[in-house]
């Protein structure tokens, strides 16, 4: 039977395309710290979660490995939906909120991604469980650390597990073509920390995992206390950023320099809307339907999946010509370089 970690032509020729327009879905994209993904032992993704399925193609586009990924389970209720999910190497996850007989589901998920790990394809989780665009952590679930320990009860003796921390910070979390930095944290190897810690049971193992695991993914982001403070604080680290959140852009361009320029590009900026209005227009309406902007980003980088590759890609300096006058646009609008 064919597993999910199996590869496939189609998959093997679609992959390259997708990170592709990814990569080019942003003004800046960097990645730091890849040198830190272990290459003798099976690999558990760790990233925070500030946006929707951006997230995950920020991992899936490290490198030229193919992951298995989760999502929650709700949106593979309909069968189209699962197929093509399961085509991408997406399972589902339940959530407490799905309810505790929905949870209980999740050891078939669990042992799934135990056999994607024994296979040595790397596995991605979500540990927040739930998105949020805001430069902090939210509680980390414990199902990353139930599926790392199990697959250490496994085969740990044959190999290590590890699970590496991944900060995704984004200039704008609702807006795409502008900054994003992929940061690659320093990995914990579990079978040694598991060595390390024999007389922990398992749940107080899991909650030094936890502990660990959060400490480390709070070093790879710009991390602000969610307190009372956190805008003002917020605020102050932008303004010294450490590496390497130093690659976002300080300087401000002075108001009546960007009209200027943007009176200046307007003739051009109007040719890239005639050849790009199925792009834009599509743009449009997910901001009007779509009720929750962190999936904005998710829903035009899909559309414009499919649309850009259909042309030809002739509509591909012209949209990226829109994209860079709407960038102008809105810090013209902010005059702040980050939002």
């Amino acid at each position: 039977m064919k597993q999910i970690q199996d590869d496939s032509r189609l998959y093997h020729f679609f992959r390259p395309l997708v990170c592709w327009m990814f990569r080019h879905s942003y003004r800046h994209l960097k990645y730091v710290g890849e040198e830190n993904i272990p290459a003798d032992g099976s690999i558990i993704f760790a990233p925070n979660h500030t946006n929707a399925l951006q997230d995950a193609l920020a991992v899936l586009s490290i490198n030229s490995e193919h992951k298995v990924f989760v999502a929650r389970a709700d949106i593979f209720r309909r069968p189209i939906f699962a197929k093509i999910l399961n085509f991408l190497k997406i399972m589902p996850i339940r959530r407490k909120r799905d309810g505790a007989g929905e949870v209980l589901q999740n050891d078939e998920t669990e042992e799934r991604a135990i056999d994607v790990l024994q296979d040595g394809v790397p596995f991605c989780i979500l540990p927040e469980g739930t998105h949020r665009p805001k430069h902090s952590l939210l509680p980390l679930g414990k199902g990353i650390f139930r599926i790392a320990l199990r697959a250490n009860d496994r085969f740990g003796h044959v190999k290590p597990v590890y699970i590496v921390p991944v900060g995704l910070e984004y200039s704008d979390y609702f807006n795409l073509w502008d900054t994003l930095i992929v940061n690659v944290g320093k990995p914990i190897n579990v079978t040694q920390f598991v060595a390390e810690h024999s007389e922990l049971e398992r749940p107080q193992l899991i909650m030094a995992l936890r502990e660990e695991l959060t400490k480390r993914m709070r070093e790879q982001i710009l991390w602000v206390p969610d307190d009372q403070n956190y805008e003002e604080n917020l605020r102050k680290l932008r303004e010294n950023p450490p590496k390497p959140f130093h690659l976002f852009p300080k300087h401000r361009v002075p108001a009546w320099l960007l009209f200027i320029v943007l009176v200046l590009l307007s003739p051009l900026f109007v040719i890239s809307a005639v050849f790009t209005f199925p792009l834009w227009l599509m743009w449009i309406i997910i901001r009007w339907s779509v009720k929750d902007p962190a999936f904005h980003n998710s829903v035009q980088f899909v559309w414009q999946l499919i649309v850009i590759p259909l042309t030809g890609f002739l509509t591909l300096p012209f949209w990226m010509f829109f994209q860079e006058y709407m960038y102008l646009v809105r810090k013209f609008k902010s005059c702040d370089e980050l939002q």
